[in-house]
């Protein structure tokens, strides 16, 4: 099996990072990767906020947790480093070039020895005050929207098993 389909096929989410964080080298490698989605007409909507704040990932966090009802709840899980990913929702493809973003980081990440895991509720977290507050800070207009997170680390835990895939999951027509 080549090496991109071993990828596609291995990488896992992970929900347990160690206290390390990831290399200068690593984080730009995956963040390049983000960078070359392909997006609609080529319009690059996307736009990639990096965050290895401790204070700050947890203060995300709890916005983002505000939104499961499940006491304790860190959604990001003690990673070190915060990816999220918005897109400019004028653009007609957006939703979808901010998804292929977070997947090719997602891939690129695993390719290189660093775990990761998609989080949702970005586009949730940022219509909140205080997101609202941070967008500002950060200078982000409001014509984007929250795609999704992406957290980054190395795991603390075993790659889980997959699960098997639906037996309908494919029509030939």
């Amino acid at each position: 099996m080549n090496e991109t389909i071993k990828v596609l096929k291995e990488r896992r989410s992970i929900r347990k990072y160690k206290d390390i964080q990831i290399t200068e080298e690593e984080l730009n490698t995956i963040l390049d990767c983000g960078m070359y989605a392909p997006s609609g007409k080529n319009k690059q909507s996307g736009l990639i906020v990096v965050i290895q704040n401790k204070e700050l990932i947890s203060k995300i966090a709890k916005i983002n947790a505000s939104f499961v009802n499940k006491e304790g709840l860190n959604p990001f899980y003690d990673a070190p480093t915060l990816i999220i990913v918005f897109a400019d929702k004028n653009i007609s493809t957006y939703i979808q070039d901010g998804s292929a973003i977070i997947t090719n980081m997602l891939n690129a990440a695993y390719s290189i020895g660093v775990s990761s895991c998609w989080i949702h509720r970005a586009k949730e977290t940022f219509e909140t005050e205080e997101g609202k507050k941070l967008l500002q800070e950060w200078g982000i207009s409001s014509n984007y929207e929250g795609i999704g997170n992406c957290v980054l680390g190395y795991a603390d835990c075993e790659n889980p098993k997959p699960f098997p895939r639906k037996d309908n999951y494919v029509i030939r027509v």
